[in-house]
């Protein structure tokens, strides 16, 4: 058979775009209905919870492991792909565009964590490297709708939307005809699933020393990625509003994509644990960085947040990777969700208190991320350190 790494790969980028294909029309928004830029942040949130919500449904009942994860794949894809329909064709104020972007996080409880145990279910012995494809189709996802705003200069914010729902729906009929792989399959004799097994993993301490580096990661990441065109015009790099900036932001969150394609590779060599630790210590070193960068020029500032774009994400898979390795097959599925359920529950308090604290704090917001990557790296240190003997 095909590879089918790229297949899934490819599909996870379509299916992601939906993420933030909200935030690249963030201008519009702020300038057709009136809001503040707090409230491009609770649109964000609106996601994550969704996503939270999501993770956890299928994490604690098990849902993630009782069926083909292609299936609840390519059924999300779809459900998801309607619901950003929805706010492009319906929503014209906060009070119908929360809930349906809180719907849109929620289908993506079943692309992302079901597209890692889809990797995992083909290719266990390269996990490492192909969840780094898979994560890096993932940045540039999120990237994509900055891309595509940036192509289409005389589009409506509708109609950029519409693009992400129209790419979901290949993805779900890209992964529908692929199925699952022939891993991952339950072991003879092992516990029968049941509701909260997945409790269970924290009991591992390979497990939660990843779980809780994955945690610092996100603290830091999903913010960043929301705040990257507020501090592309803090740092005077192009004016608000301009198509510079959505030019510069997919550039920014885009790079992440070779970061992970990078680290990937590199776990091959040193292995995912230290990868993941220098990542986690290089991001740490561009947060306590930018808010000291106002006299530099403005390449230099450039260089340094395409850097950052590039290690904030770069460590992401490799927290995956360890931790489907840690705990039991029949549970990885429901692991892996809950690990994200915990982790984008964090990111909410980040982004809320970013968007709401910049126009106070300007570059100095990023000393607020700075907490996440030193934590990370405190939590997986009994991974890197002994990764290192």
């Amino acid at each position: 058979m095909q590879n089918p790494v790229p297949i899934i790969v490819i599909a996870q980028l379509f299916g992601t775009s939906l993420w933030f294909s909200a935030n690249s029309a963030a201008d519009d928004l702020i300038r057709t209905w009136g809001i503040v830029p707090a409230d491009i942040g609770t649109l964000t949130n609106a996601v994550q919870l969704g996503f939270i919500l999501g993770t956890l449904s299928f994490a604690i009942s098990g849902l993630a492991d009782r069926f083909p994860a292609s299936r609840i794949f390519a059924v999300c894809a779809v459900l998801g792909a309607a619901c950003n329909a929805a706010f492009a064709g319906l929503a014209d104020g906060l009070t119908w565009a929360v809930p349906l972007r809180f719907a849109v996080g929620f289908c993506l409880a079943g692309v992302y964590p079901l597209g890692m145990k889809l990797v995992v279910s083909w290719v266990p012995e390269r996990a490492g490297s192909a969840l780094a494809q898979l994560v890096g189709m993932l940045t540039l996802g999120t990237a994509l709708p900055h891309g595509i705003r940036l192509a289409g200069t005389g589009w409506s914010w509708q109609a950029t939307i519409l693009v992400s729902s129209g790419l979901a729906l290949l993805a779900a009929v890209m992964i529908f005809r692929l199925g699952d792989g022939p891993h991952l399959k339950r072991r003879h004799g092992a516990p029968p699933m049941r509701l909260g097994r997945v409790l269970h993993a924290f009991s591992i301490g390979e497990f939660r020393a990843s779980a809780l580096g994955y945690f610092g990661h996100q603290w830091e990441l999903y913010a960043f990625w929301t705040l990257t065109p507020a501090l592309i015009v803090l740092s005077g790099l192009a004016a608000p509003g301009s198509i510079e900036v959505s030019g510069l932001a997919f550039a920014i969150i885009g790079i992440g994509t070779l970061g992970c394609l990078f680290g990937g590779w590199w776990s091959q060599r040193i292995g995912s644990a230290r990868v993941a630790a220098t990542a986690l210590a290089l991001s740490a070193a561009c947060c306590a960085i930018f808010p000291l960068s106002g006299e530099w020029a403005p390449w230099a500032k450039l260089l340094l947040l395409l850097l950052w774009g590039a290690t904030v994400v770069a460590d992401s898979p490799h927290f995956s990777a360890l931790s489907a390795r840690a705990c039991p097959p029949e549970i990885v599925g429901s692991a892996l969700a809950f690990q994200n359920s915990i982790g984008f529950a964090i990111t909410m308090v980040s982004i809320q208190l970013g968007t709401a604290w910049i126009g106070n704090w300007a570059g100095g917001i990023a000393w607020l991320l700075l907490p996440g990557p030193v934590l990370g790296l405190l939590g997986l240190y009994p991974l890197w350190r002994a990764a290192s003997r």
